[in-house]
């Protein structure tokens, strides 16, 4: 059996994809590699793998550590994708950014959740060799679809109008398009949008006075529930009849993951990195002129909103637990191979 340690604060800040991906692996593979894989947290004892989620300064320490087996670094951003993210004081942000490839430059292996990233990975001096590809996944019994009739329930219990619903989510900053998600809300006060999501680093986050005016007092169709629970989240994507995700910049987001398993129609903002991981099981806009037609088409035409629907269903069926847990299992055995050939 292998000794597999994971070292992780991804689940300190409320909000973050980067905690759900980590929280959901480590409940997979608890609960369905428990035979192969003996799984620990945040310890420093013997390890025949070190899986690093975060790049904390005491983790980047400890690769210098004897018995840490086989380091393998979860590339979640890089220093373009924080671009938008954070505000960050030009010299710090400099040496911030160093810091983040000197910690994946120490890893033996790194993992991507999306194949265009092995492109800029290499740009910073890091071999092919060393990347690996491996998708995003959430959980079906924690995601997953209802009745028409219980959607109406939901937002009886919500208190949400029965009206066309766009739902959004995410940490509420810049990259993740919020300024047009707002827009479009001003647009059409005959729907009603939801974001899902606060300010989870506080003031730093990019583009904060702004958005901290519109988030305490929105529009009357627009609502800011703040950060929801995981296990509450389920009822705010079955609610919408379509998720809308306008970031500039993402991986491979886990709220869209979150919106094929509960069946929910995907509209996001045309990014190249999409064309990797997300095969047209989604519509793709340009700008927020785009994303207003195409969240009117789907409104007035339920069957092309059906049509968008399917193709979630097939998504969802793709980036399923029973098929990513074999592909974590057999990554884990071959690191370990070559740990021992090593």
């Amino acid at each position: 059996m292998l000794k597999i340690t994971m070292f992780s604060t991804a689940d300190k800040v409320a909000g973050q994809g980067v905690g759900s991906v980590y929280v959901e692996l480590l409940r997979l593979l608890r609960t369905q590699a428990n035979d192969e894989l003996k799984i620990q947290v945040n310890t420093y004892g013997r390890a025949d793998i070190s899986h690093y989620h975060t790049i904390n300064p005491q983790y980047y320490l400890s690769t210098f550590m004897p018995n840490r087996g086989r380091k393998i670094g979860f590339v979640h951003f890089l220093p373009e994708t924080l671009e938008g993210s954070l505000k960050l004081p030009r010299l710090f942000k400099g040496i911030f950014y160093r810091y983040v490839i000197a910690f994946y430059k120490r890893m033996d292996q790194l993992v991507v959740v999306n194949p265009s990233f092995k492109e800029k990975l290499m740009a910073y001096g890091i071999s092919e060799a060393k990347i690996t590809y491996i998708p995003n996944f959430v959980s079906s019994s924690t995601f997953y679809p209802v009745t028409d009739k219980k959607r109406t329930e939901l937002r009886e219990q919500y208190h949400f109008p029965d009206k066309f619903t766009v739902l959004g989510s995410g940490q509420v900053q810049v990259r993740k398009g919020v300024p047009d998600f707002i827009e479009l809300a001003k647009r059409n006060p005959d729907m009603q949008f939801i974001w899902t999501g606060g300010f989870s680093f506080g003031r730093i986050t990019d583009g904060y006075a702004e958005l901290k005016k519109v988030v305490d007092d929105p529009p009357a169709n627009l609502s800011f529930p703040g950060i929801v629970d995981r296990n509450k989240l389920v009822d705010y994507y079955n609610m919408a009849d379509v998720f809308l995700l306008p970031s500039y910049n993402e991986l491979f987001p886990m709220s869209v993951l979150e919106s094929f398993s509960t069946h929910t129609p995907v509209l996001v903002r045309n990014l190249d990195l999409y064309d990797a991981i997300l095969k047209g099981d989604y519509l793709g806009a340009d700008d927020v002129d785009e994303m207003d037609r195409d969240l009117h088409e789907l409104r007035d035409d339920p069957a092309a909103l059906q049509a968008l629907q399917d193709k979630a269903k097939d998504a969802a069926d793709y980036y399923s637990e029973d098929r990513l847990v074999k592909i974590w299992v057999k990554f884990y055995q071959d690191q370990a191979h070559l740990r021992k050939r090593g």
